[in-house]
């Protein structure tokens, strides 16, 4: 039974806390109203009952002393008849008796209306004789009134005494019928009672339907519209067929759902294009980018720095930018970073070397992103610079400028000294000292001389400067070149070989620049070749995608053929023309062949024999990429070298190409 109890008590709690606050109101306020009602009923009737009992008991006492006073005389006298006529008459004429009864002193009842009728013993129960109250001598000639409730409500039952002649005959007991005004008041009273109370709730419980129907469905449907809508749920309707202002309402929500969801439509197309757009411009940029909101969550990554940071197939969008990156760059950004996204500074730049994948250095550029209003930051953007090659060229630089100060600093010194030298002992000294100091100034300032024009031709070749491709006659030039150092050959013993093609067609260059590739080639072989060595020149013209094969006298055909590649010029099916510098010198070590191109690098600083500007190859690369060519050399230490590179056959289409090609170098 007590579980029986619980489960009841659980079921209505959990049934009461489902009711909103509103319903909750309404029940107590219903409840309140009905107890007062039901108060108020059971006051009235109360009332009422007080108030026909009071006037049905002074009613019942006055008509009994009434009664007595007539009836004591005949009583005294033994005159039963003349009692039982004038009762019969008295109790026709007035409804409001409801037995009249006539015992002597001991209470044993002679006479009774209507006593020979059940009705009489059920309603004083009561036999034949009236069992009077122990005090009841000491009321005298004073009534005694008592009530007893019937079926038809509460009869009033008055004792008169007999008394005739100041002497006790007897009693006469009179039943008084309620009063039928004041019962079926209070039963009325009663039954519009129980008729409030019940429409009262009643009508509760239809408001609440009707409510329920009418308000409170739609009003729930339209929250649950209201939350999808926010939701961003645009497709939401309400179909509930009300009218009147909930109607409007429905309606107005619907319409409005319509228009977002056009409105969403529309958005999102633009959305989606600008999207498309920004991630296309982002892709596109040369420098890293990388967005990410204030937790360091990544939004946006370009394929730029993803191979930056090595992700190439790592999904870090939607991840803690900090658990991605390099060790050495999340010990130097992360504490920026967060500060940045607690509004402490707005940008900061950082310059951090990398080991892994390649030695590199990149720079980072932190910038918050800011809101419309720029009142609250949104993110930061993050721009990754791989500036591994500005390093290297302020290296480059910085050494340029260390070795061209070191190439000046020497023959100017030697120059200052020698002049000194002479100055202060000019008169001492002999006349071959002071021709063997002249001769030096004079060829240290030819040094300087040779450097400076070094350097000036090498600015001006990096300058972009723009140079007119013309056909050049390649046997002329190189008569002009062999002409130049011929003295010079035969000076040191060395022979100077000519093995130019008869009949060669005119290429595509320049002739000035070539004549200072021819000189530089040749003057450097010269050089490095010991007398009864052996310079030689060559120049033959190329079949489409040849073989060559050179012949020498100190070199290897087929060791030749390995380090031969096809020209990248514009035109895959154009002749060429081959042109070949090799000498019998010291040759070149495998391990210096690919610096042998860089500034101021020079053979002699290992073998620490012969002097030079460490800038002729340099320029030469530079002048064969202006002719859109590639110089190559094959050499064995103590064997001797051997460069080489192909020119294209002069025509007047290949001379524009060339020409539109450097105009679009310089412009760019």
């Amino acid at each position: 039974m007590l579980a029986f109890f619980t489960t009841i008590r659980n079921v209505i709690s959990h049934w009461w806390y489902e009711f909103t606050l509103q319903t909750k109101l309404l029940a107590v306020a219903t409840l309140v109203v009905s107890l007062i009602m039901s108060g108020l009923t059971f006051w009235a009737i109360n009332t009422i009952q007080k108030d026909a009992s009071l006037n049905d008991t002074r009613f019942g006492r006055d008509l009994g002393l009434l009664l007595a006073a007539n009836v004591a005389p005949l009583v005294a006298e033994d005159n039963l008849t003349e009692v039982a006529q004038f009762s019969q008459r008295f109790y026709s004429s007035t409804s409001s008796v409801r037995y009249m009864l006539y015992a002597d002193e001991t209470g044993n009842i002679f006479f009774g209306i209507p006593f020979w009728e059940p009705e009489v013993g059920n309603s004083l129960t009561i036999e034949r004789k009236i069992q009077l109250p122990e005090d009841y001598s000491s009321y005298n000639e004073q009534p005694m009134v008592r009530q007893h409730s019937t079926p038809d409500g509460v009869v009033t039952d008055v004792f008169i005494p007999l008394v005739a002649n100041n002497k006790h005959l007897g009693v006469l007991a009179i039943g008084i019928n309620p009063n039928q005004t004041a019962v079926i008041s209070t039963n009325f009273t009663r039954d519009v009672t129980i008729a409030v109370f019940i429409t009262i709730w009643v009508m509760v419980i239809l408001a609440g339907v009707i409510n329920a129907l009418t308000i409170t469905k739609p009003i729930k449907e339209l929250l649950v519209g209201v939350k999808q809508i926010a939701a961003g749920n645009f497709k939401q309707r309400i179909n509930l067929p009300l009218g009147g202002e909930l109607g409007e309402l429905i309606f107005s929500f619907n319409e409005m759902a319509e228009r977002l969801e056009r409105y969403a439509e529309q958005n999102i197309e633009e959305l989606t294009a600008e999207k498309a757009k920004l991630e296309t411009l982002v892709s596109t940029i040369a420098d890293g980018a990388v967005l990410i909101d204030n937790n360091m969550q990544v939004i946006l990554v370009n394929p730029t720095a993803r191979r930056i940071f090595t992700w190439e197939g790592v999904d870090v969008v939607g991840k803690n930018l900090l658990h991605y990156l390099p060790h050495s760059i999340q010990m130097e950004v992360t504490r920026t970073l967060y500060e940045m996204a607690s509004g402490e500074c707005e940008s900061a730049e950082f310059r951090i070397p990398l080991s892994q994948p390649t030695k590199r250095t990149i720079r980072i550029l932190l910038t918050t992103v800011l809101n419309l209003q720029r009142e609250s930051i949104k993110g930061i953007a993050i721009t990754v610079q791989d500036i591994t090659r500005e390093v290297e060229l302020n290296e480059a630089k910085s050494q340029f400028i260390s070795n061209i100060s070191h190439e000046l600093r020497t023959p100017l010194f030697n120059i200052k000294t020698y002049i000194e030298t002479l100055h202060d002992y000019g008169e001492d000294l002999e006349i071959k000292e002071r021709q063997e100091f002249l001769a030096t100034v004079n060829n240290e300032t030819d040094r300087l001389t040779r450097l400076v024009n070094d350097v000036l031709d090498l600015s001006k070749l990096e300058s972009g400067r723009t140079y007119s491709f013309n056909g050049v006659d390649l046997a002329q030039a190189l008569e002009q070149t062999l002409r130049t150092y011929q003295l010079n050959a035969k000076d040191k013993g060395i022979e100077l070989v000519q093995e130019v093609a008869p009949n060669l067609p005119l290429v595509m260059g320049n002739y000035d620049l070539l004549l200072q590739v021819f000189g530089n080639l040749i003057g450097n072989a010269l050089k490095f070749t010991s007398a009864g060595g052996k310079v030689a020149i060559r120049a033959y013209q190329l079949e489409i995608q040849p073989i060559i094969v050179v012949a020498d006298t100190h070199h290897n055909s087929t060791q030749l053929e390995n380090y031969v590649s096809h020209t990248s010029c514009e035109n895959n099916h154009q002749s060429q023309v081959r042109i070949e510098i090799s000498d019998t010198g010291i040759g070149i070590a495998p391990e210096d062949q690919q610096a042998i191109f860089d500034r101021f690098f020079r053979v002699e600083n290992r073998v620490h024999t012969l002097e030079g500007t460490g800038l002729g190859l340099s320029i030469v690369r530079n002048i064969m990429e202006r002719h859109h060519s590639q110089i190559h050399l094959i050499s064995e230490v103590g064997v001797g070298t051997t460069f080489w590179f192909d020119l294209v056959v002069f025509d007047h289409e290949i001379s524009s190409i060339v020409e539109n090609s450097q105009e679009n170098t310089l412009a760019g």
